[in-house]
């Protein structure tokens, strides 16, 4: 198995190879194409041949070495900036949609604007999406000079704009946004009740910005537009009492990877009595039992100033990925409200759900699609099995000399931070600057204390703020400067040494360049590999390090204690451990736990690709309707819009019904996924006779008056407001789906507990 991968990797190998030298051969013929002494009115005369051969159906392929070398000349000439070499050659791997993997300080900004250009030139619009708002409105401006030079007109999207500015936004030729408001964005269109009321176009092609975070750690998180919510007094209060009289092994145990919790037979028997409700796993009694498991999981799992924070009486979720609080960010109602519960906070009911759609799905809709990111290849196989798009790794300007060291591993967390605050100091003495990415809210908070009791200085960045924390980040390379970090804070933001300044920048190579120091491993190895990529850009000096103790969590969570000799299983040394076997065995948990979290995409996948199929077959007959290409009058459109919108909400609100006790099925020896694709199906079956009747009923009513004012009397209008939120989708996986456990037990004992009265079972 060993040689089969080993060959196929030597395959790919050499096919990148060859690729790479056909890109350099192009990137050649593009900047010998010499545009110097062409003067403005002609660069301009020829960009505007270039686009009526698009328009009038010229492979763009045919086009792209004079556009590239136009795009190089117009970028020499308005920005002062000659692209590299291996910049025009990630634009040509763009334009062909592969995803790239270009390194930290390599010009991604740049590279991008070669194939949005070229795309741009057939009028259909081209979409490149960033990591923040920040980042969409700088990149817009910034490169907004070269594109406009060359007759084009760009613009950015922002959070807060109006109707108006929106669609001025995406008329443009190409348009600098966040994934997530173009999708929100896209939600608000599928309710308007008029095209008036639209903002997007259709799609054409894309350019994806930080790729990993958005094709991957984010893709499955659902956008939701929904109406206002209400407030709810719930039974959230009593369930969290109870989840807190339940005691960790007594009643209670973790699966193996402490991803789910579950009541064991006396935990049962404990929640029966203190709910007085009978045998906990009868049907009738499903609610109860998702309540409880939702209450449990909040008051064993999620844990406050890691997980989430609570400011200003609301609870605030914090990303697992990024380490910040995360703007706009639900659990899943039942979970949220046992969260709130556990705080003591009143539960503001969710709203009835409009439409969603992940991230994924919408990304899906753009006919071309590429992307680029600085951490792709370990995860080359996940973006091909989802995406189909495969990793090109452009070559680095100039060689990376940045020095990764070896992890420092710790027998306990206090050995590892008296150990983490000597490293910082002696190296701050020094003047060399210091960036530390942290865990969490929690760690950074009390390193950042640490630290100060040691004299050292920081800037501590974990919360959300774009534009501060990239004006931050951007000093980090300075002299004497040390951040705290969570993991992406201002990713998509350079670290120059010396913070720009070449006097300075000269001074901090001589120390050695910037300093990365991790505080924990990630999961995921690319997580892990951003945060090395502060360091090193452009053939900078730089050095890494990660800082590791077997009590952080995820050695806890694989008892590492069992990989250690015997010689230090009870020992808690202060002194760095050095055994190989403990290096080996920390990167075998990350390969584990990213096959897990592949396997958990997929699965959730599975669960939302039927109901993203029903939502495209429904929202192309209204679309239709919409745009008046089925001859209807005015008063047929309003009617049948308005049920086919109430209809898809009933559905969405059914489907989250059936999604949260669907797992109970596998009790019955029914497999969970397929039953709920059984239900949501005849389910949606049912919804044309539905929309056929009551807008028949509708229309009789109206007496098919085509007055808007008859209209609302009947209620036929938009929701009076909406709101748009993300829910943190990966938690359904662990309370639903028994099957993800690892824990046969579990599923055994659920058994015994349905059966035990139809067969009158003795209890154990």
């Amino acid at each position: 198995m060993n040689l089969a991968v080993k060959m196929m990797q030597e395959f790919k190998d050499r096919d990148n190879r060859l690729r790479l030298k056909g890109y350099r051969d192009k990137a050649r013929l593009i900047r010998e194409r010499n545009l110097e002494a062409w003067d403005d009115q002609r660069l301009q005369s020829e960009s505007h041949r270039l686009k009526k051969e698009a328009k009038s159906g010229t492979p763009l392929d045919e086009l792209l070495v004079d556009a590239y070398a136009l795009v190089c000349e117009a970028a020499k000439r308005t920005l002062g900036i000659q692209p590299y070499e291996v910049q025009v050659m990630a634009a040509i791997a763009l334009h062909e949609r592969f995803l790239i993997e270009q390194h930290t300080g390599e010009g991604k900004t740049l590279s991008a604007v070669m194939p949005a250009y070229l795309n741009a030139l057939t009028g259909e619009g081209v979409h490149v999406l960033t990591f923040n708002d920040y980042l969409a409105n700088r990149d817009a401006e910034w490169m907004g000079p070269i594109y406009r030079f060359l007759g084009l007109t760009v613009k950015s999207v922002q959070a807060g704009m109006s109707l108006s500015e929106k669609r001025e936004a995406y008329a443009a030729d190409i348009t600098y946004v966040t994934a997530k408001e173009a999708g929100f964005d896209y939600l608000r269109d599928t309710i308007a009740l008029s095209v008036a009321e639209t903002v997007h176009r259709p799609f054409h092609y894309v350019i994806v910005d930080e790729a990993d975070s958005l094709l991957l750690d984010e893709a499955r998180v659902p956008l939701v537009i929904a109406g206002e919510p209400g407030s709810s007094e719930g039974e959230g209060i009593h369930f969290a009492e109870v989840a807190r009289q339940l005691e960790q092994d007594e009643h209670y145990d973790f699966d193996e990877f402490k991803r789910n919790v579950y009541l064991n037979e006396a935990g049962a028997a404990k929640a029966e009595e203190l709910l007085g409700c009978g045998n906990l796993y009868e049907s009738h009694n499903s609610h109860l039992l998702s309540s409880l498991n939702c209450a449990l999981h909040a008051e064993s799992l999620l844990k406050k100033d890691v997980d989430y924070i609570v400011r200003e009486g609301k609870i605030e979720l914090i990303d697992e990925y990024t380490g910040r609080v995360a703007e706009n960010r639900h659990l899943p109602d039942g979970l949220q409200a046992a969260l709130e519960a556990k705080e003591g906070l009143q539960h503001s009911a969710g709203g009835r759900i409009l439409g969603t759609i992940t991230l994924q799905h919408f990304l899906s809709l753009y006919p071309k699609i590429c992307g680029m990111t600085a951490t792709a290849h370990v995860s080359a196989v996940e973006f091909e099995d989802i995406y189909v798009l495969q990793v090109v790794q452009i070559p680095p300007n100039r060689p990376n000399i940045r020095i990764d060291h070896p992890h420092r591993i710790y027998t306990h967390k206090e050995a590892k931070l008296k150990a983490l605050v000597q490293e910082v100091s002696s190296v701050h003495r020094a003047g060399r600057p210091i960036l530390i990415g942290t865990s969490s809210v929690e760690e950074s908070d009390m390193l950042a204390e640490a630290l100060a009791v040691a004299g050292v200085p920081c800037h501590v960045l974990n919360a959300k703020n774009d534009a501060k924390e990239a004006e931050i980040i951007a000093k980090a390379g300075e002299i004497g400067a040390v951040t705290v970090s969570t993991n992406m804070a201002g990713r998509g933001v350079d670290i120059r040494l010396g913070g720009g300044n070449p006097t300075q920048a000269e001074v901090v190579a001589k120390l050695g360049g910037l300093y990365v120091i991790g505080t924990h491993m990630h999961e995921s190895v690319r997580i892990d590999d951003q945060l090395r990529g502060r360091s090193g850009r452009q053939g900078d000096p730089g050095a890494s390090v990660f800082f590791v103790s077997l009590e952080d969590e995820l050695m806890h969570r694989f008892g590492m204690d069992k990989a250690i000799p015997s010689a230090y299983r009870d020992l808690r040394q202060d002194d760095a451990l050095g055994e190989s076997v403990l290096h080996s065995k920390i990167a075998h948990i990350q390969r584990v736990m990213m096959g897990q979290n592949f396997d958990i995409r997929l699965e959730l996948n599975r669960y939302s690709d039927t109901v993203e199929k029903q939502r495209r077959i429904l929202y192309e007959e209204r679309l239709g309707i919409l745009k008046g290409e089925t001859s209807m009058s005015p008063v047929e459109q309003r009617v049948r819009l308005y049920y086919i919108d109430k209809f898809w909400a009933d559905h969405l609100a059914y489907v989250s019904y059936i999604r949260e006790s669907i797992h109970l099925t596998s009790l019955v020896n029914r497999y969970p996924i397929n039953e709920f694709h059984e239900q949501i199906i005849q389910a949606y079956e049912q919804i044309p006779a539905k929309i056929n009747r009551e807008t028949a009923n509708m229309l009789e009513r109206l007496g098919g008056s085509n007055d808007p004012a008859e209209w609302e009397k009947f209620g036929l209008k938009s929701p009076a407001s909406t709101r748009t939120y993300m829910i943190n989708d990966q938690y359904m996986e662990y309370l639903q789906n028994p099957s993800s456990w690892g824990a046969g037990t579990v599923i055994a004992y659920w058994m015994r507990r349905m059966l035990r009265p139809v067969f009158r079972w003795p209890k154990f």
